[in-house]
C-alpha cells in the first residue's frame, strides 16, 4: 500500500510548539476573527466557512480564516468541496492555560455591553 499523496488542498498549519502567544493575541485582535472564533467556540465541531454571515467581502472573509489559521487559532480541513473550520482548543489551552476561556469571556461580556 503506498502512501497518499499531498493534496495542493491540503492547509500548511503550524504544529503546535510553533504556536507562538503574539500571533494568537493579532489574529484575536480583530472584530472579525474573534466573531469567527466565537463562533466556533459555541458550535458542538466544525463549521463550514459559509455558515458565517461576516459583513465583509468573500475575500477579506479569506484572510481572516488564514490568519486565524495561520497563527493556530483554528484548523481547516477540506471535507468534500466544503472547508471546514474547527477551534484548535486543545493546543491553545495546553500552550496558554486560561486563555482562550479568558478571551472568550470577555468578548461575551463586552458584547453584553455594547448592545445594551
Amino acid at each position: 500500500m503506498t502512501s497518499p499523496a499531498v493534496s495542493s488542498r491540503d492547509l500548511p498549519h503550524p504544529a503546535s510548539d510553533e504556536i507562538r502567544l503574539e500571533d494568537v493575541l493579532h489574529a484575536l485582535s480583530d472584530p472579525m476573527r474573534l466573531r469567527i472564533v466565537r463562533e466556533l467556540a459555541g458550535a458542538r465541531g466544525e463549521l463550514s466557512c459559509s455558515h458565517f454571515d461576516l459583513p465583509v467581502t468573500k475575500s477579506t472573509t479569506t484572510h481572516h480564516f488564514r490568519v486565524l489559521r495561520e497563527s493556530g487559532v483554528i484548523r481547516q480541513v477540506y471535507r468534500g468541496t466544503a472547508k471546514m473550520n474547527g477551534l484548535r482548543r486543545d493546543d491553545l489551552d495546553e500552550l496558554f492555560p486560561g486563555l482562550l476561556a479568558a478571551l472568550l469571556d470577555a468578548a461575551a461580556r463586552q458584547a453584553v455591553r455594547l448592545a445594551g
